[in-house]
C-alpha cells in the first residue's frame, strides 16, 4: 500500500472531476491510501465520493478570488493552485510522505510541489492544453496570455510523467508544446461500471416531468458556452420543420448538466439557453435539469433514445462512453476526440 495525493482545482461536477475520482477509486480498490486536496469543494455541488467519506477532502486557498472584476480568471486559478501546492510542499508532503502526487488541469503547481523533499513522483494528466481553451481576443488579451502560456509549457515539462486522454489530445499536446520532446503516454478515461451495474434506474418521472412514451434525446454537459449547447436546441427546431406532426409530438430533449451557482458563466449561459428555447418556440419540447445526481444521470441514460454531444473539438467525452455502455447511439459533432 502506498500513499497517493490528488491535487485538483475544483471538485465540482464535470468530466475532469469524474476522471480523477474514478482514478482514485481504482487506486483505493487496489488497497492504496488516497486523499484529495482542492481549491474549492461545495458539498451541495459535487460527486458523492467527495462528500460521503469515500475520500478525505482538504480545501486550500478558497479565499483567493476566482477573478478580479470578472476578469483574469486564468491568472487567479493559477495563483490558487500555486498556493495549494506550496501548502502541500511545506505542511503535507513532509508528514504524509506520499509515493505519488496526481495533478491535472493546471501545471503551474508542479515545480512548487517539487520544492518538498522526498522520493515521490508527480504525474500530470493533461486533459487539453489550457492555452488552447481560451478565446484569442485582442492585443491586450494576447499580452495577458503570453506569460501564462509560456509558464504552462515550462511547468508541464517538469512532471515526472505526463498522461493524455486520447491519440487526438496527444497530437494536440505535441503541436502546442513543441519545446517538450518527451511524448506523453495515453491513458484513456474509463467509467465506473460497478456503479452503473449496481444502480437501479428510477422511474423517469421521479427525475424529470417527462413520460417514457416520449422519444427522448439527452444532452449532458456543463452549462458553459464552449459546450456549444445551442446546437442541440437548433437541431430540435430543425426537426420540428421536417417531422410529421404526430412524430414531432413524441420528441423531447432533456438538457442536463453541471450548474455551479457561484459560476457567473453557468448562470448567464443558462439564461441564454432558456431565452433561445423561447425564441424558437420549443418550450414544451425541452426540459432543463441542473446538476443531476449520479443515480439521476443513470435514469436519464437508461430512458433516453439517443445522446446528443455538441462540443466542437472536444478532447474526450466521458458522457458518450456512459451512453454507449447503455447501448445508446451517440450523435456527436464531427471533430475532436469523438471524430
Amino acid at each position: 500500500m502506498v500513499k497517493i495525493l490528488f491535487l485538483h482545482p475544483d471538485l465540482g461536477i464535470g468530466g475532469a472531476e469524474r476522471l480523477v475520482l474514478d482514478a482514485a477509486l481504482a487506486f483505493k480498490t487496489k488497497g492504496h491510501d488516497v486523499a484529495f486536496f482542492t481549491n474549492h469543494h461545495d458539498p451541495t455541488h459535487c460527486f458523492a465520493e467527495t462528500r460521503d467519506g469515500t475520500f478525505p477532502v482538504t480545501v486550500i486557498g478558497d479565499w483567493i478570488p476566482r477573478s478580479i472584476f470578472g476578469r483574469f480568471k486564468a491568472a487567479c486559478a493559477y495563483a490558487r493552485m500555486v498556493f495549494a501546492a506550496v501548502y502541500l510542499a511545506w505542511y503535507v508532503i513532509p508528514v504524509e510522505e506520499p509515493t505519488l502526487i496526481f495533478c491535472d488541469l493546471i501545471s503551474l503547481c508542479i515545480p512548487f510541489l517539487k520544492m518538498a523533499s522526498g522520493p515521490f513522483r508527480v504525474v500530470f494528466y493533461c486533459h487539453h492544453p489550457d492555452k488552447l481553451l481560451t478565446s484569442e481576443g485582442g492585443p491586450l488579451k494576447r499580452i495577458y496570455r503570453a506569460p501564462l502560456n509560456w509558464l504552462e509549457e515550462l511547468t508541464t515539462a517538469k512532471a515526472d510523467k505526463v498522461l493524455v486522454n486520447s491519440k487526438y489530445t496527444a497530437r494536440v499536446y505535441q503541436d502546442a508544446f513543441q519545446k517538450i520532446k518527451d511524448v506523453p503516454d495515453i491513458c484513456y478515461p474509463s467509467i465506473n461500471t460497478d456503479f452503473f451495474n449496481k444502480t437501479t434506474p428510477k422511474c423517469l418521472k421521479e427525475v424529470v416531468p417527462v413520460g417514457t412514451d416520449k422519444f427522448i434525446f439527452l444532452s449532458i454537459n456543463r452549462y458553459e458556452r464552449k459546450k456549444n449547447l445551442p446546437l442541440a436546441l437548433e437541431a430540435m427546431n430543425y426537426l420540428k420543420s421536417i417531422l410529421h406532426e404526430s412524430d414531432w409530438e413524441r420528441v423531447h430533449l432533456i438538457m442536463a448538466g453541471g450548474f455551479d451557482p457561484i459560476n457567473l458563466e453557468n448562470m448567464e449561459h443558462f439564461i441564454e439557453l432558456t431565452d433561445l428555447v423561447t425564441e424558437l418556440d420549443i418550450e414544451d419540447k425541452v426540459t432543463f435539469m441542473k446538476s443531476p445526481k449520479d443515480d439521476e444521470k443513470v435514469s436519464l441514460l437508461y430512458y433516453c433514445r439517443a445522446l446528443i454531444y455538441t462540443p466542437s473539438n472536444e478532447h474526450f467525452g466521458i458522457v458518450p462512453l456512459e451512453a454507449m455502455y447503455y447501448s445508446k447511439p451517440v450523435i456527436a459533432v464531427n471533430s475532436g476526440g469523438p471524430n
